[in-house]
């Protein structure tokens, strides 16, 4: 499985020392068009779009990009299949009022420990 990670620059940089592929965005321009490229729709920047071999199959994004990109990420994860996007807490740790992984399960199974 091909895995594309979009984040702050250190993330990015630990997620490249296992093998994984990514993207600096400290803006939304540059988030979006990260995006664009991993999802396959083109780029903003540099134009073009990559094949189905060189799209990412699991997306992970921090919860900082995944805010820039909210709509566009919304849109995606309810008209599309791949990549599966994973939103992660970024170098500061979570946002605040966003649901940790373990709060949405939680919720979904209803145990409460």
């Amino acid at each position: 499985m091909q895995y594309f990670v979009i984040g702050e620059r250190e993330l990015v940089l630990g997620f490249s020392l296992v093998g994984i592929h990514g993207a600096v965005a400290r803006t939304r321009e540059e988030a979006l068009d990260a995006f664009y490229r991993a999802t396959g729709r083109g780029t903003l920047l540099a134009g073009g779009t990559p094949s189905e071999s060189e799209r990412a199959k699991i997306l992970i994004l921090t919860e900082e990009v995944s805010s820039m990109l909210d709509e566009e990420v919304r849109d995606w994860q309810m008209g599309a299949d791949y990549p599966l996007i994973v939103e992660i807490p970024g170098l500061h740790g979570h946002l605040s009022g966003r649901k940790t992984l373990t709060d949405s399960i939680r919720e979904a199974i209803g145990i409460h420990v």
